[in-house]
């Protein structure tokens, strides 16, 4: 899935506009500008030839949202960023960030009418190298941004 489409999302699961997305990037250590944060949601029609935003800013947004809705832990180092931010890494971060286990996340899928099981959803967490890593494709972290805006915004 596009930075900016997960991203897009992200806003409006939150309700928040420019200033609240540039405080999570710094949070996240990014020092976004003005024009930065206008690009990134800025629709594809009004700039045609859009690039889809860096892996590095998706990276610090999600940092930053961790620490946003948790809070700061001092008590452990920040984690260096990692790049690419692939659907898996997007999924491990919200399930961070909104404290989701896996019943939770079980249930926020079925919810926009698909389904998946416990182990089908361990795969999408585990480690690249392990036998059974699966890649999260886009469908699944659509449906999961869907039902978790359900969520959050109670609409």
């Amino acid at each position: 899935m596009r930075n900016d489409d997960v991203l897009k999302s992200i806003r409006f699961i939150l309700d928040a506009g420019d200033g609240k997305i540039a405080e999570i990037l710094k949070l996240g250590g990014y020092n976004p500008s003005r024009e930065e944060v206008s690009y990134i949601f800025e629709e594809p029609a009004e700039n045609k030839d859009k690039v889809d935003i860096t892996h590095t800013i998706t990276a610090h947004f999600l940092d930053g949202l961790i620490i946003h809705k948790r809070g700061k832990d001092d008590k452990h180092p920040p984690q260096p960023i990692t790049v690419p931010v692939t659907n898996n890494t997007v999924l491990k971060k919200l399930r961070v960030a909104f404290t989701l286990r896996d019943e939770d996340i079980i249930q926020i899928l079925g919810k926009t009418g698909f389904s998946i099981s416990k182990n089908e959803l361990s795969a999408l967490f585990r480690d690249k190298k392990h036998r059974n890593f699966k890649i999260c494709g886009d469908q699944v972290l659509r449906y999961f941004l869907k039902g978790l805006a359900l969520r959050e915004r109670k609409t």
